[in-house]
C-alpha cells in the first residue's frame, strides 16, 4: 500500500469523525454528506488502484442503501467491482477492499461482469433488489449505466413473477420480525412497517406495475432513518434493533421529551409504512390478475379479430353509497360524501362485514368531502360503528385505513391521545389504540352471551380511553367515556352503563385472583358495584375480551375459572329479571284503528310513517332508526314468518320489532306487528305494493321461500365474515310468569327472522308477543311463547324448542 493511500484514509477517517460528532444538521443532509465524502475517497482509491495494476475495464458502483445515498453512522459499503475482463480484477479488488477493512468498516462486496451480475440477480431476489439502486463511484461510467439499465429492463420484465416472490419474502420477514408499531424493542429494518419494506415499495414503483400512495411515505422512512442515525451513534454499533435501555438517550438525541414520544414517532411512520405496503401489494394482485386473463381473451377471439371493448368492473352494492369492486368496498356512482356523513362509517361497516378493504381512493374522498357528525350522533351512524366493531379480525384493517386518513380522530377527537401510545408491560402485545380495538374484535366473539351486544362493543372500545391522561386510567376512562357515549348518541341510562363498565372493567379479574371468594364481603362488594345481572354479563364478557386482546399471558384456564366462579356467586347474590313482558301494553289511537279494520275486512292492514316519535330515554335506539311500518292482521299460524319473509323480498332491513295480539271487536283476535325497518339500499317500497304482497302471503300464493331462494340464486350475496354461532336460550322463569321467553341471539341478515318464524311454526308453538332489536350487526330477540292450552311451556318442551330454533339458524 502507497503512502498516498495511508494518507487518504486517515484523511477521510478524520473527515467521518467530524461529520458525525459535529453540530450540524442530522437527518438526510448528514446522511448524503457521509455518502459524498465516502464516494470520494473510494473513487481515489480505486483511481490509484486501477493505475497501479493497469486495469482499464473495471467501474466500482455502490448498491443497497449506499447505492441511494443513505449512509447511517454504522452502516455497511455495499459495493460491487464491475468489470470487463479477468485481467488484474483480481489486484484491483484487494488494492479496494483492504483500506475498507483496515478503517474498521463493513463491507459488503462482490467482483462481476454485467452479465454475471444480471445472472445472479436473476438467481437471487435480494441480489437484483440490490442493484435496483446501483450508483456509479468510479471507472468506466457506461459499464454501470449499461447494468443499470439492464437490470431496470429485467426487472420490468420479470415483474409478474418477480413480484409475487418479493411479497412472500416481505411477508415471511414480518412473521418472524412481527409489526414494528406495536414492538416495545422493534426492529427498525426487518420488523413489518420498517426500511426493508419501504425499500420493496421503492422496488414495486420501479417494475412500473403499480405505486405506493406517496403522501406521508417519504416523511416516514426518513423518521426511521433518523431514528437509527441515533441508534448507531448512541450505541456505537450497527444495530437495528431499539432496545429499552437505550430509548432515552436516542429520544435526547433527537430532540424529543422521552422514550415514550420517541416510540410513538417511530410507531406512526412504521403504520404509514405498513398501510401504503398494504394498499400497493392489494394494486399489483390486481394488475396481475388482469394482465392473466388478457391471453385467454385473446385466444377466445382468435388472431387478426379485433378485440371486443373491455367492459366496466362488476360493482355490486353492499350498502347505501357503497358498492364491490375489484375485491374492494368503494363508493358508488351516487354517492355524496358531502351530503351524506354518516357514509364513513356505513361504507367502514359495510367494508368489514364483507370481509374487504376500504379502498384508498374512497378513504381519501371520505376524508375531504365530508361533512362532520352532528353532536349527538344520528342513530344510524351509531348503529353503523357498531356494525363495524362486531366485524371480528375484518374490522382491524378498515379501521387501520379510517385512521391513516385522520377519519378516527375526527369521529372520536379524544382518541388523539391514545393512538400509537405504547404500553411499558410485557404482558401487552399492542399499543393502546390497537388493544382497544382489538377487544372489540374479542368481544365480537361474546357478543351472543349478553343482551345488550352494543354496550359490549362500546365498552371494549373505550375501556382503556384513559390511559392518554394522567392519574389512575379506570378513573380518568370513566369520565371520556361519559362525553364519548353521549356525543356517540346514546341514551341517559346507557351512558350510565358504559361509565360503570370502563370504571370497572378491572374489578372482576382483580377481585377473582386476589381476594377470597369465600367470604361474602367479596362478593356483596362486586355485587353493589355493577348493580344487576345484565351489567353483570357484560363486566364478565368484557373481562375476557380484555384478556384475551392483551396477550397470552394475561388469560389462562385457571384465570377464566376464577372469573366464572366469582360471576356465579355474584348473579345468585343479585335480583335478575330484565326483559319487559310487553303484552299487555295498551294499543295506540292509530293501532286500534288498524286493529278494527284488519278485523273486519279479514285482510293485512298496513300504515308506513317516514318519521316515528323517539322511543323512551335510555333505550338502546333511542332516536328513531329507519321507518316505522304498522300492520295489522287476523291472528293464524306463521303470521310472524310470512310477515317477516315479505320484508326480506323487500330488501327491507328489520331494526326493531314488536308483536303482540289484541281482540278490538270480539270476533277473534288481531296480531298487531310494529316494525323499525330501513331500506337496504335503494328506496322503501310502495305501501300499497307491501300490502298486496302480505295478502298473498297469508293467503298462500306468494311462494316466499322460492322467491327468496330464485333471488339468492340470481344474485348471491358475498359470505364476507364468519359471525360467532346463533344461540337460542330459555330465560329463567320468573322472567315472565304468563309465557315462556326464548331469548335468540344471532348475526342479523337479511331472512333471518322469517327462518325464526319458520322454525317457531314447525314446533307449534304460539308466539304471544315479541321484542325484537337490532344492535349494529347483532339481533337480540325475545319471543313470548305459550302451548296450544295458553299456558308456559313445560321444562323439557321449552328447551327442545330452543333446540331447534338454534339448529335452524345454523
Amino acid at each position: 500500500m502507497t503512502e498516498s493511500v495511508e494518507a487518504q484514509g486517515h484523511g477521510y477517517a478524520a473527515a467521518r469523525l467530524h461529520l458525525l460528532t459535529e453540530e450540524g444538521q442530522p437527518g438526510p443532509p448528514r446522511r448524503a454528506a457521509l455518502a459524498t465524502l465516502t464516494d470520494r475517497w473510494l473513487a481515489a482509491l480505486a483511481t490509484e488502484a486501477a493505475q497501479a495494476v493497469d486495469t482499464t475495464d473495471w467501474a466500482l458502483v455502490a448498491v443497497g442503501g449506499y447505492g441511494r445515498g443513505e449512509l447511517s453512522p454504522r452502516s455497511d459499503l455495499d459495493l460491487v467491482l464491475l468489470h470487463d475482463s479477468p485481467k488484474s480484477v483480481a489486484a484491483l479488488a484487494d488494492r479496494v477492499w483492504y483500506p475498507v477493512w483496515d478503517l474498521g468498516l463493513a463491507l459488503d462486496h462482490s467482483v462481476r461482469t454485467p452479465a454475471e451480475a444480471r445472472k445472479t440477480a436473476a438467481d437471487d431476489l435480494k441480489v437484483q433488489l440490490g442493484l435496483l439502486d446501483a450508483r456509479h463511484i468510479a471507472g468506466d461510467a457506461a459499464l454501470t449505466s449499461g447494468l443499470r439499465s439492464a437490470v431496470l429492463a429485467d426487472w420490468r420484465n420479470q415483474a409478474p413473477k418477480r413480484l409475487p416472490a418479493l411479497h412472500e419474502l416481505c411477508a415471511e420477514r414480518a412473521e418472524r420480525q412481527g409489526e414494528l408499531s406495536y414492538l416495545l424493542e422493534p426492529d427498525l429494518k426487518e420488523a413489518r412497517g420498517g426500511l426493508r419494506d419501504a425499500t420493496a415499495l421503492r422496488a414495486v414503483a420501479a417494475s412500473w406495475l403499480a405505486d405506493a400512495p406517496r403522501e406521508g411515505l417519504e416523511e416516514a422512512r426518513t423518521r426511521l432513518l433518523d431514528t437509527r442515525d441515533a441508534l448507531h451513534l448512541v450505541t456505537g454499533r450497527a444495530t437495528d434493533r431499539l432496545a429499552l435501555q437505550e430509548q432515552d438517550q436516542i429520544a435526547e438525541a433527537l430532540g424529543l421529551l422521552d422514550a415514550d414520544a420517541l416510540l410513538r414517532q417511530v410507531y406512526e411512520a412504521a403504520r404509514r409504512i405498513s398501510y401504503a405496503a398494504d394498499v400497493t401489494w392489494r394494486e399489483v394482485g390486481r394488475v396481475l390478475r388482469a394482465r392473466e386473463s388478457r391471453p385467454r381473451r385473446r385466444g377466445l377471439l382468435g388472431r387478426g379479430r379485433t378485440p371486443a371493448p373491455q367492459t366496466a368492473a362488476e360493482r355490486v352494492p353492499l350498502a347505501e353509497g357503497v358498492v364491490e369492486q375489484e375485491g374492494e368496498a368503494v363508493l358508488a356512482m351516487a354517492a355524496k360524501p358531502d351530503r351524506d356523513p354518516v357514509l364513513p362509517l356505513r361504507a367502514a361497516a359495510a367494508a368489514a362485514q364483507a370481509d374487504l378493504p376500504l379502498s384508498l381512493h374512497a378513504v381519501r374522498r371520505l376524508a375531504a368531502a365530508s361533512r362532520p357528525l352532528p353532536v349527538p350522533w344520528p342513530a344510524e351512524a351509531r348503529e353503523q360503528l357498531l356494525t363495524l366493531l362486531g366485524a371480528g379480525e375484518s374490522t382491524v384493517p378498515v379501521w387501520e385505513a379510517l385512521e391513516a386518513e385522520g377519519l378516527v380522530t375526527r369521529l372520536i377527537p379524544d382518541w388523539e391521545r391514545v393512538r400509537c401510545r405504547p404500553q411499558r408491560n410485557a404482558v401487552h402485545r399492542f399499543t393502546v389504540d390497537r388493544h382497544l380495538v382489538e377487544t372489540a374484535v374479542q368481544a365480537s366473539g361474546l357478543t351472543r352471551r349478553v343482551g345488550r351486544p352494543d354496550l359490549l362493543l362500546t365498552a371494549a372500545l373505550l375501556h382503556d380511553i384513559g390511559k392518554g391522561w394522567p392519574g389512575d386510567h379506570s378513573a380518568a376512562g370513566e369520565v371520556i367515556a361519559r362525553d364519548v357515549a353521549a356525543r356517540i348518541g346514546f341514551g341517559a341510562a346507557d351512558v350510565d352503563t358504559l361509565a360503570l363498565l370502563v370504571r370497572h372493567h378491572l374489578l372482576l379479574i382483580d377481585t377473582a385472583t386476589r381476594r377470597d371468594l369465600d367470604d361474602p364481603e367479596t362478593v356483596r362488594m362486586v355485587a353493589e358495584a355493577v348493580r344487576d345481572t345484565s351489567t353483570l354479563e357484560l363486566l364478565a364478557a368484557l373481562t375476557e375480551a380484555d384478556a384475551l386482546a392483551t396477550g397470552p399471558a394475561a388469560w389462562s384456564t385457571w384465570r377464566a375459572s376464577l372469573l366464572a366462579d366469582l360471576v356465579d356467586r355474584v348473579a345468585g347474590a343479585l335480583d335478575t329479571g330484565d326483559l319487559p313482558d310487553n303484552g299487555d301494553r295498551e294499543p295506540t289511537a292509530e293501532e286500534e284503528r288498524l286493529a278494527i279494520e284488519a278485523a273486519r275486512t279479514r285482510g293485512p292492514v298496513l300504515a308506513l310513517h317516514a318519521k316515528a316519535e323517539p322511543q323512551p330515554e335510555g333505550d338502546a335506539q333511542d332516536e328513531a332508526l329507519g321507518v316505522e311500518l304498522l300492520v295489522a292482521v287476523p291472528d293464524r299460524p306463521g303470521l310472524l314468518a310470512h310477515a317477516a319473509g315479505v320484508l326480506a323480498l323487500h330488501r327491507l332491513t328489520v331494526r326493531a320489532a314488536d308483536l303482540r295480539s289484541v281482540d278490538p271487536v270480539g270476533e277473534g283476535p288481531v296480531a298487531l306487528l310494529s316494525w323499525r325497518v330501513s331500506a337496504e339500499y335503494g328506496a322503501l317500497p310502495e305501501a300499497a305494493r307491501l300490502r298486496a304482497d302480505l295478502a298473498r302471503a297469508f293467503d298462500g300464493s306468494l311462494d316466499i321461500e322460492a322467491r327468496l331462494a330464485e333471488r339468492e340464486s340470481a344474485y348471491p350475496r358475498r359470505r364476507g365474515i364468519v359471525p360467532p354461532p346463533a344461540r337460542a336460550t330459555i330465560a329463567p322463569g320468573h322472567t315472565s310468569h304468563t309465557a315462556t321467553v326464548l331469548e335468540v341471539r344471532a348475526h342479523d341478515a337479511p331472512g333471518l327472522l322469517h327462518r325464526i318464524g319458520l322454525a317457531l311454526t314447525a314446533t307449534a308453538v304460539t308466539v304471544r308477543s315479541a321484542r325484537i332489536s337490532t344492535l349494529g350487526a347483532n339481533a337480540v330477540d325475545a319471543f313470548y311463547l305459550v302451548g296450544k292450552d295458553g299456558n308456559p311451556l313445560p321444562p323439557a318442551r321449552a328447551a327442545e324448542v330452543a333446540k331447534q330454533v338454534e339448529a335452524a339458524l345454523r
